[in-house]
């Protein structure tokens, strides 16, 4: 028995870091799983891998800043499944920049990608939770920079608070219809982008997480996971760090 046995899971930005891994663990502790993403290639690769190891998986291609898109990713999962259980709102972007420098196409892309795309995967997956009376789990990723602001992250810092507040109306505001929304805070994961920096800017980031290291996705994903299960279900409105201690200095 896995802890997402029978739930049919939608993954946005699950291509490549925290969402793949959230894809592949789910699927290894028995959910459906839908991989989505833009780059089809990438998506069917992750579904292949998933079902060699014995889970079971699709690929439908969204864009989550594309209304339509995301509409059609959660009608085309019930299509397929029967039914929605959980969505986790993972696609996110960084552009750098400060206050008075961040270009207004760059704020909007942020933006758009990080915290609108976010809301439309939520409101959907909502809709859907409300017409099957089933109740229904949505786990947002959130960021150590909902809470912590950090130089050039401008956009990114205040789109991933957005996220925060979002998680917290949706977790209240269908409490009692058994939805609930949740969101995970990661501190940095050592992803390929940030294992192609310097040695210095990586040591650096290594030295600003008390545990002495970066978040490997697979640990990010185990936590998701956990908030979108069951074994979460009277956890609703909150955030989970997953940060190596990042925030409790």
């Amino acid at each position: 028995m896995g802890r997402m046995d029978n739930k049919v899971c939608i993954i946005t930005g699950s291509t490549s870091g925290i969402g793949e891994a959230c894809a592949k663990d789910m699927a290894a502790e028995g959910g459906k799983v839908v991989v989505s993403g833009r780059n089809k290639e990438k998506g069917d690769k992750i579904v292949d891998e998933i079902k060699k190891a014995g889970g079971e998986a699709v690929f439908i291609k969204a864009d989550v800043v594309i209304e339509d898109d995301v509409k059609n990713l959660v009608a085309k999962t019930v299509e397929t499944f029967g039914k929605l259980d959980v969505m986790v709102a993972n696609s996110g972007i960084v552009i750098l920049g400060e206050p008075h420098e961040v270009e207004t196409d760059d704020w909007d892309k942020v933006i758009d990608v990080n915290l609108k795309g976010v809301f439309l995967a939520d409101k959907y997956a909502i809709q859907q939770f409300i017409e099957q009376k089933t109740g229904g789990s949505i786990v947002n990723t959130g960021s150590i920079h909902s809470f912590a602001a950090k130089p050039g992250l401008t956009s990114y810092a205040v789109a991933k608070g957005g996220v925060a507040m979002l998680t917290k109306m949706a977790g209240t505001s269908y409490a009692a219809k058994g939805i609930r929304a949740n969101f995970v805070a990661p501190g940095y994961v050592d992803t390929p982008l940030l294992t192609a920096l310097p040695k210095e800017t990586y040591k650096a980031l290594q030295d600003l997480h008390p545990i002495g290291r970066l978040a490997k996705p697979v640990e990010v994903a185990k936590a998701v996971t956990f908030l979108a299960s069951d074994d979460a279900s009277d956890i609703t409105g909150t955030s989970l760090l997953v940060d190596g201690g990042y925030t409790a200095v």
